[in-house]
């Protein structure tokens, strides 16, 4: 039995469209094995008190790839932590270890290089996000400090400054009073208002002048009459 041209067409088409699925299944097997950046995870850890940025590889097509880790500072500049390490990954995943005693609330950026494609690297990219270490580091003395709280009105004043004067001191004698100073006599004060103690002396000699003179007059007067009487 010979095959007409027709059977034979239609076989020509059947075994094309074979071919050509065949060839996108080739195509989406070759697609879901390619390295891929969302393959590769990082974070800090800390083990026995030391500090280590983790990078892990589930590439499942097992592309050999370089991992380079930067410190970055607040400033921008970067700095290499270590040596770029190389890792081949797998599906249940592969880690490399980057021992850095990092610091609280720092900011590392994890870059990989992966595979060759036409010369050109098939993932040439960052991790995303960076790796931020938590607010505690490895040592428990070790974490951000806290800020500083404002003075609140209930502090106490420094001690540079003077207390406040209690009662009882503002009521005692005033400073430079001397409170076992003697009180003058009450004499004393009397004779200071009147004036007496500055002229008693002077009347008293005035006084007993006059008596003398007094007498010596009334003595020469009778002694006259005596004499006149006389005569």
């Amino acid at each position: 039995m010979s095959i007409t041209r027709r059977t034979a067409r239609r076989s020509v088409q059947i075994l094309g469209v074979a071919a050509a699925s065949s060839a996108l299944a080739l195509s989406a097997a070759g697609s879901a094995l390619a390295c891929n950046i969302s393959e590769f995870s990082a974070e800090a850890k800390c083990d026995g008190g030391k500090g280590s940025i983790v990078v892990t590889d589930k590439d499942a097509s097992g592309t050999p790839a370089t991992i380079t880790v930067f410190l970055k500072s607040p400033a921008g500049v970067e700095t290499p932590v270590g040596q770029p390490q190389d890792v081949t990954g797998s599906r249940d995943g592969v880690t490399v270890t980057f021992n850095e005693d990092w610091k609280p609330n720092a900011e590392y950026r994890v870059h990989v290089t992966a595979g060759k494609n036409q010369n050109r690297p098939i993932v040439d990219k960052d991790i995303t996000p960076n790796v931020k270490t938590p607010a505690e580091g490895c040592s428990k003395d070790e974490s951000t400090p806290p800020a500083t709280p404002k003075p609140s009105e209930s502090t106490t004043p420094p001690a540079d400054e003077s207390p406040t004067p209690s009662a009882s001191e503002s009521s005692s004698a005033p400073a430079g009073t001397s409170s076992n100073a003697p009180s003058p006599a009450a004499g004393d004060s009397n004779l200071a208002e009147t004036g007496a103690n500055s002229n008693t002396g002077l009347i008293a000699g005035v006084a007993g002048a006059l008596v003398v003179v007094g007498g010596g007059a009334v003595f020469f007067g009778m002694r006259r009459r005596g004499a006149n009487s006389k005569s």
